[in-house]
């Protein structure tokens, strides 16, 4: 049976607007989530630049963040046991260091210290199984994958469970004229899994900047590649759409199922989604997103019945 099996959370609302939701309304998202099989879900990052999601002593000293009156972190953790789901907790991206300046080393000292106090705070909660490492990457950069090899390394070492990225693909649907080729894409991260190899356990790549009729290539090299090295293969079906004029309605359900069934014909059997709360839930800001719930719910059904 085809389904999403996890989802991002994001709360930093980074390129999303802020639903302003209460402890009640996130149980209900959670409710909502686990009833249609999410049992993954994955914080999209724990701080960006001057926000966090739970008031960090470590991003107050070393990066000034903005008063945190909420911890996000403990609730969604607790949402997370509740459910009886498994979350990855997503790092900190200075939107500095990591962007502007590319001080990888500066970056990594600052997560260094802050996945140390986040174990502390929150290590003991049994839904706490993964990290995830916000920092997307694309192509081949030694700097990115100095970080990710040194923080991966660190992370296991204070909490021993699977490592998480996301990757992107430079497609047209976001970068036009500039976009890669897909031989140069395939090269450059056959190149990028042999560093990545007994480093990260499992790779998700977006598929919303690739067109629809090249979709399917894509997967399939991508689990191949993944495949060579050992990289547990996930496939992030955004669930947002990239082919309106504006950041970001959700998607049409036809899309998302097209893009399910795509990845799972490529052998792909673990869907995650970027992201079930704006774009898919029954509570969204969206009142498309209800619709899109309703239509994933139906298609789940008649999954179940033809079994």
């Amino acid at each position: 049976m085809i389904k999403l099996r996890g989802t991002f959370i994001d709360e930093i609302t980074h390129d999303i607007p802020s639903q302003n939701w209460t402890e009640d309304e996130w149980a209900r998202d959670f409710d909502a989530m686990k009833h249609v099989g999410i049992d993954t879900v994955i914080l999209i990052r724990a701080g960006y630049k001057k926000h966090a999601v739970f008031a960090s002593d470590v991003l107050q000293k070393r990066m000034g963040i903005y008063p945190v009156y909420t911890d996000l972190m403990d609730l969604f953790l607790q949402q997370a046991e509740r459910c009886g789901m498994q979350l990855f907790f997503g790092l900190y991206d200075s939107g500095t260091h990591w962007g502007p300046k590319k001080d990888y080393a500066m970056e990594l000292a600052v997560n260094r210290e802050f996945c140390k106090e986040v174990v502390d705070r929150y290590g003991h909660y049994s839904a706490f199984k993964g990290w995830y490492l916000s920092h997307e990457i694309s192509k081949h950069e030694p700097g990115v994958l100095d970080l990710y090899c040194e923080m991966s390394t660190f992370l296991k070492g204070l909490k021993d469970q699977p490592v998480l990225i996301s990757p992107y693909v430079e497609g047209v649907k976001q970068f036009g004229d500039q976009a890669i080729s897909f031989e140069d894409h395939i090269q450059q991260w056959r190149e990028i899994f042999k560093t990545l190899k007994g480093v990260v356990d499992i790779v998700a790549f977006q598929d919303g900047q690739i067109p629809y009729e090249e979709l399917s290539t894509y997967l399939k090299a991508h689990k191949a590649l993944a495949d060579e090295v050992g990289i547990e293969s996930w496939s992030n079906v955004e669930s947002f759409d990239r082919d309106m004029p504006i950041k970001f309605p959700p998607l049409p359900f036809k899309s998302l199922r097209y893009k399910m069934e795509q990845a799972a014909k490529a052998g792909i059997e673990n869907l995650i989604t970027f992201e079930f709360s704006h774009f898919m839930s029954p509570n969204s800001i969206y009142p498309s997103a209800h619709g899109m719930y309703k239509q994933y719910q139906n298609w789940l059904e008649q999954q179940e019945a033809m079994q």
